[in-house]
């Protein structure tokens, strides 16, 4: 049994590695803001292809702060990142990322597993959000898609706008058909705890009820662009599932990142999810298989590490 004097200093390791990661996290991205809001500005004056050059310069600038926070993890922290599979992943081709989530330790777990073996990676954003102070003009540097959804209450009384919050966001897209995407889709919506999955009554033992509607949206805006889904499954062997300071103060040990390529079948954007009953069950239960098959994968996976 460690000596209290010896949980003292083990503490404060703790504190100080925290403190020092995250002031080096925060240099990182106050030294790269800077160019990345050049290019991005270049965006809105340059014509056509130089536009996509300067995207691409973004793109570059947002890879690069991400391996040097990948140094910075390597060089302060003892956390192994333990990556299964991906062979023959490219930075040329476009997918749609699929994975469970359950902690802000699941952004830094993606962002060992696939940057700079894939495009770098994007997030569908409320329309909203692009008026967020900084952020909102970062993510637009990023050509995050903003997306415009209306509510069925609202479509009810404007029934000649039904339609236009996928024309609007494939409108959003029409720059990826010029260059490779990687589109990250949470499908349960919210981080997973054990109090959440029992609120929800959710029929999986680590997993909170997935939401189809989101993925569905994204297929039908995108689907002909992507050319695979990965399949991430995100696993933390320790009892207790860690918070991001755990990670930058050097308290994970492990953290399990599991890929599986997987086929999308052009059946499952070939339909209307809000209209039509029979396709939208039909996504539903593909949805609902692959999270049984996660399901399955997490319990292996927690099985042979502990």
């Amino acid at each position: 049994m460690a000596r209290p004097k010896d949980c003292k200093e083990c503490l404060m390791r703790r504190l100080l590695t925290g403190c020092f990661v995250t002031l080096l996290l925060l240099l990182n991205t106050l030294v790269l803001f800077g160019p990345l809001m050049v290019f991005a500005l270049l965006k809105l004056v340059l014509p056509g292809r130089l536009r996509d050059y300067a995207s691409a310069a973004v793109m570059w600038i947002a890879e690069t702060w991400a391996e040097i926070d990948k140094l910075i993890f390597a060089l302060c922290i003892p956390t192994r990142w333990d990556i299964r599979g991906g062979e023959g992943l490219r930075v040329d081709t476009s997918y749609l990322v699929v994975s469970n989530h359950q902690s802000w330790v699941d952004i830094p777990a993606l962002i060992q597993t696939l940057n700079r073996r894939t495009p770098f990676f994007k997030f569908f954003l409320k329309k909203e959000l692009i008026w967020v102070p900084f952020l909102g003009l970062a993510w637009w540097a990023l050509d995050y898609p903003f997306m415009k959804r209306y509510s069925k209450a609202f479509l009810a009384k404007h029934p000649e706008l039904q339609g236009k919050d996928l024309e609007i966001t494939k409108a959003a897209c029409e720059l990826f058909k010029r260059q490779p995407v990687t589109v990250v889709n949470y499908l349960e919506g919210t981080r997973f705890t054990p109090a959440k999955r029992q609120q929800q009554g959710s029929p999986f033992q680590h997993l909170l009820k997935p939401k189809a509607g989101g993925v569905a949206f994204v297929l039908a805006a995108m689907g002909e662009q992507l050319d695979a889904m990965l399949d991430v499954t995100v696993v933390y062997p320790q009892e207790r599932i860690p918070g991001f300071w755990d990670l930058i103060c050097g308290s994970v040990p492990k953290v399990i990142i599991d890929i599986r390529t997987r086929e999308l079948d052009p059946a499952l954007w070939q339909g209307d999810y809000e209209n039509d009953p029979a396709f939208r069950q039909q996504v539903q239960d593909w949805v609902n298989r692959l999270w049984t098959d996660k399901d399955q994968r997490i319990s292996e996976l927690l099985g042979e590490s502990r």
